[in-house]
């Protein structure tokens, strides 16, 4: 949307149509686009000069919200609407998004009355006996598709995809809402159910590493980065001599995934892997925050950065974004609170033992 210092957007409420929602929702998108001195020319003229943002957190306001169960019964159109909006896991065909609406699965949205049949935000839920460690186990496994559900051998809630559909809406905190309502609505009808997990893909990791391989290189402070056997192990698979030479060697192997398919160097890899990994979640920051966008969503919700997942997502998509490592950021309902204000006031993150001894080894071999 072209703009120009004398554009001025004025907005009378109430709004009672999905049309002015609609173009107030683009309005937004089309400003976060522009960005930059084009977004600062927009006069927003909206009672006492509230920012376009603020207007869509107070109409979009989770009391103004209604809370959806999407099942295989709901209308059709909503559930194309859900499958095209899966942003994490992609859906296949009918068949798959039947198996993620149906038994020891819940799919859930936010809807507002003036955008109806519009999801906002979408909450994908496995019920499960533990807390998953892999996605495959989630998304592939068609077993139970036409089974009744079994309450004994549902302990645990994982949050395995949560998509915002309305990228106008972006900055306005629909998914933190969503979360608490929904295990809300699982503890009603689970009255047992203790566990709350998500199991989140780690979006950036990859370029991350390659950027801190090609660092290391250039200081030539690559034996940091693996210990003196896993450097060996790499030499020994690439023929790479030791050093600068091994260190390419990883890096290609790594852009091309290559490694996948090698037992020995899944091996190999996992514990250098892994220590990066944490360390890319818990200690790179931008302004204090996790720089990571997933783990930023989750530690602002007050969850608990649990347990690091070795080849927990093997598609093509998951070794390419982050090598196939997934994390569970696990919700400790009584600590939420205390957590997420710790870490929105202090920048305190809140981590397992396990996440917290693989950052410890990543500190040790890189000597910070």
């Amino acid at each position: 949307m072209a703009t120009d210092d004398n554009y001025i957007i004025t907005i009378i409420m109430p709004m009672d149509n999905c049309g002015e929602i609609q173009a107030l929702i683009s309005i937004k998108h089309d400003s976060d686009v522009a960005g930059g001195e084009q977004t600062k020319s927009i006069n927003y003229n909206y009672h006492n000069k509230c920012t376009l943002k603020s207007l869509l957190s107070e109409w979009f306001s989770v009391g103004l919200l209604r809370l959806e169960r999407i099942t295989w019964q709901s209308p059709c159109e909503i559930l194309q609407k859900i499958s095209q909006y899966e942003a994490v896991h992609p859906v296949r065909n009918w068949t798959d998004i039947k198996r993620r609406v149906g038994p020891y699965r819940r799919c859930y949205a936010f809807t507002h009355a003036s955008m109806p049949g519009e999801p906002l935000v979408v909450l994908h839920v496995a019920l499960t006996e533990d807390i998953a460690n892999n996605i495959q186990g989630i998304v592939r496994e068609f077993s139970t598709l036409d089974t009744d559900e079994d309450v004994n051998k549902i302990n645990a809630a994982i949050f395995y995809s949560i998509s915002s559909t309305q990228a106008g809406l972006q900055g306005v905190e629909l998914g933190n809402y969503l979360i608490k309502r929904v295990v809300r609505e699982l503890q009603s009808e689970f009255p047992h159910m203790a566990q709350f997990s998500s199991l989140s893909p780690i979006p950036g990791f990859f370029l991350w590493l390659q950027g801190a391989l090609g660092q290391h290189k250039k200081e030539g402070r690559a034996i940091e980065l693996l210990s003196e056997q896993e450097w060996r192990e790499v030499e020994d698979v690439t023929g790479a001599a030791p050093g600068a030479p091994a260190l390419e060697a990883l890096r290609r192997l790594i852009s091309t995934s290559e490694w996948i398919r090698s037992d020995r160097l899944i091996r190999a890899l996992e514990p250098a892997l892994m220590r990066l990994c944490a360390w890319y979640l818990y200690g790179e920051k931008r302004r204090g925050y996790a720089l990571n966008p997933v783990a930023n969503f989750h530690l602002q919700n007050g969850a608990t950065m649990w347990r690091l997942n070795w080849q927990a997502d093997t598609s093509p998509r998951g070794i390419a974004n982050s090598c196939g490592i997934m994390v569970n950021y696990r919700y400790f309902l009584d600590e939420t609170s205390t957590n997420s204000a710790a870490y929105l006031q202090n920048k305190v993150i809140k981590a397992s033992e396990q996440v917290m001894g693989l950052v410890s080894q990543f500190q040790k071999n890189s000597k910070l």
